[in-house]
């Protein structure tokens, strides 16, 4: 996977097989396969640096996605391993953060699939934008990649 064309350095990599259940009926890979595992690899990701739902439901705190960009660059299809990356790319320490993504085909190295997503803090109670508690915002801005 170090052979690989990222966009940004230090990527953070999941594997992902694509099963029967992610294939459409053109016998590719669905588009809402692709953006469910967005929201995995970004759980993973967000865990791997420290943060736990857990710790979202202590502070009253959501980062809920306000934008998505998603660009499909080549098919997927059945049994295809991807290797899955994501990148914290803005933190602006109070309600925004930005996250990249990238998907490359294991077997031929290519880009099938990128995405950028936005978010803003809010209030688990009340889905206000609320600031950022002060141990997210010191994980995330030191996770940002530009």
């Amino acid at each position: 996977m170090s052979d690989f064309q990222w966009q940004r350095p230090k990527p953070f990599i999941r594997n992902w097989q694509i099963s029967s259940s992610n294939i459409d009926h053109y016998q590719h890979t669905n588009n809402v396969a692709y953006l469910s595992r967005l929201e995995k690899l970004a759980w993973e990701h967000s865990k791997a640096l420290g943060l736990q739902f857990e710790d979202y439901q202590k502070a009253d705190r959501a980062m809920v996605i306000t934008k998505h960009e998603l660009n499909y660059h080549l098919p997927s299809h059945l049994n295809d391993t991807l290797a899955c990356a994501t990148w914290i790319t803005f933190c602006d320490k109070k309600f925004r953060l930005s996250r990249e993504f990238q998907f490359i085909n294991v077997a031929s190295a290519k880009t099938c699939f990128s995405a950028t997503t936005q978010f803003v803090c809010v209030s688990l109670q009340t889905g206000a934008p609320k600031k950022m508690p002060q141990a997210f915002y010191e994980i995330y801005a030191q996770a940002v990649h530009i």
